[in-house]
């Protein structure tokens, strides 16, 4: 069973493998080193049912990830056992992407996600930057918006996947859980996930396996490697990889279990 870690002070614990759900709802203007079909809704509640039994908690999707919030909706069995997490600020339509970081649609976008998760609150919500971090946080009205449908419970937690290391620092100061890009080749945002640590916010790992490019046709052994080398990081509470394939799943599951020990 995959052990799990507190995300900061928030209150929310979270298994240290998060399964990332972008294959579930989109495969245009993706970075992964192959091409893939949707999976199939038989394909998706098999994976759930594997996830549950490894003691997967954490469910990552957002609005940008084409159907899989729906899809997350329509198929996900026993919500009250799930941390759902999702984002505000990305949309996708047409192969590309759009922002828009404004009050009304953040509001619009909190209520069509729990429309689409047919779900009465979310666990966790991250700003979905476009790279300008520190407008975003300082300019825009997004995070005093998340702020306050905090307040009327439709979410439990707020955070940011950001991109910047001067935005992740910033973020610390304003919100409960960062998500930041971290892997063997990309190690810029160590001092963010350390001053998270210090300051007691849950740090989540994006493209921990470098979107795959790090294990495709890889050497026997370097899913471990790789883990190993994440956990060796004491700011880092849950790595989020997205996985189709069961098989997978459990691969990066015993690792993960192995790597936290």
């Amino acid at each position: 069973m995959l052990p799990r870690r507190f995300l900061g002070r928030s209150g929310i614990e979270a298994s240290c493998l998060g399964l990332g759900t972008v294959k579930f709802g989109r495969n245009q203007a993706v970075k992964y080193p192959a091409g893939f079909e949707l999976p199939s809704d038989r394909q998706i509640l098999e994976l759930l049912d594997v996830a549950r039994e490894l003691g997967v908690n954490l469910l990552d999707t957002a609005p940008a990830y084409g159907s899989s919030e729906e899809r997350l909706g329509r198929l996900l069995p026993d919500r009250d056992r799930w941390l759902l997490c999702t984002k505000v600020g990305e949309n996708f339509a047409g192969g590309r992407s759009w922002f828009d970081f404004s009050a009304s649609h953040v509001r619009a976008s909190i209520e069509q996600s729990l429309r689409s998760l047919r779900s009465e609150w979310l666990d966790l919500v991250l700003i979905h930057s476009d790279g300008n971090d520190l407008a975003i946080l300082d300019e825009s009205d997004c995070l005093a918006t998340l702020q306050e449908l905090r307040e009327k419970g439709l979410l439990r937690a707020i955070g940011m996947s950001s991109k910047t290391v001067a935005g992740g620092l910033r973020a610390i100061e304003l919100v409960d859980v960062l998500m930041l890009a971290y892997n063997r080749a990309d190690v810029s945002q160590a001092p963010v996930i350390e001053q998270a640590r210090q300051a007691g916010k849950g740090v989540l790992v994006k493209k921990g396996l470098a979107s795959g490019h790090a294990v495709h046709c890889a050497r026997p052994g370097a899913v471990l490697d790789n883990f190993r080398f994440l956990f060796e990081c004491p700011g880092i509470s849950s790595v989020v990889v997205g996985a189709i394939n069961p098989e997978h799943l459990r691969e990066n599951a015993a690792a993960v279990a192995a790597a936290v020990g």
